[in-house]
């Protein structure tokens, strides 16, 4: 990925305005207004049902929007197309709490799915690119091991791979150190922070980890009595 200067005064990654998100019949959260420039790393706190996740899914329009406007990479995520949503999810790399990688296929086969299922086509640039990441983020040498037999920091460093591996604008990540020992948790977050720096990734990063917080502090967005507030404001 190429490093990204003055990023901040880019057009924003994310742009919310007084969205509303329902699941069911009932609203998750209302009144959004969220906006994360390029190059912006952020915490989204707060309790069990608060709606973190169901923010971080209508992100990469997992979950629809009831109203308001919402800009995500570039695309439309209120109005957005069954056929535009790919095309969306080919900016955004998610890192999952539970890894959710196919256990079936070694390292390099997940990645090799990603990159197929995306419009890669070349088998040598499928390999390259699959060995960069993989050194990018410290397994290298697990390529052609299945996930069960990495221990869960090494899976997860391959589910950051998995996000990275097209390049992505931004970067949504759910609890990626929910399953983690503190020990493994502050490699992970060195590593998201280190993508961050070096890459102008833009990062929100769902989170009950304070410790991790502490230890590497950045702007915090907190879900609680039904909407989104940003501590900075």
């Amino acid at each position: 990925m190429e490093n990204i200067d003055n990023a901040t005064s880019q057009a924003p990654v994310v742009s919310l305005e007084n969205v509303v998100i329902s699941y069911g019949d009932e609203p998750v959260l209302k009144d959004v207004n969220l906006r994360l420039a390029g190059g912006d790393f952020a915490y989204l706190i707060g309790k069990s049902g608060a709606g973190k996740t169901s923010l971080l899914r209508t992100l990469y329009a997992d979950l629809p929007i009831e109203s308001g406007l919402a800009q995500v990479c570039g695309f439309d995520v209120v109005n957005i197309g069954r056929r535009q949503v790919p095309q969306l999810r080919r900016k955004i790399g998610i890192v999952f709490q539970n890894f959710r990688l196919l256990p079936d296929r070694s390292v390099r086969s997940n990645l090799e799915f990603v990159l197929r299922a995306t419009g890669w086509k070349k088998r040598n640039e499928i390999q390259a690119q699959i060995e960069k990441v993989l050194a990018s983020v410290g397994v290298a040498d697990k390529a052609d091991m299945l996930p069960a037999r990495l221990s869960e920091g090494q899976q997860q460093r391959v589910g950051i791979a998995r996000a990275i591996i097209n390049n992505p604008q931004l970067i949504v990540a759910d609890e990626p150190t929910g399953n983690l020992d503190p020990v493994t948790s502050a490699e992970i977050m060195q590593l998201l922070l280190d993508i961050n720096k070096n890459t102008g990734t833009t990062m929100l990063i769902s989170t009950h980890d304070f410790m991790m917080m502490d230890r590497f502090p950045a702007r915090v967005l907190v879900c609680e009595d039904g909407t989104v507030r940003d501590t900075e404001n």
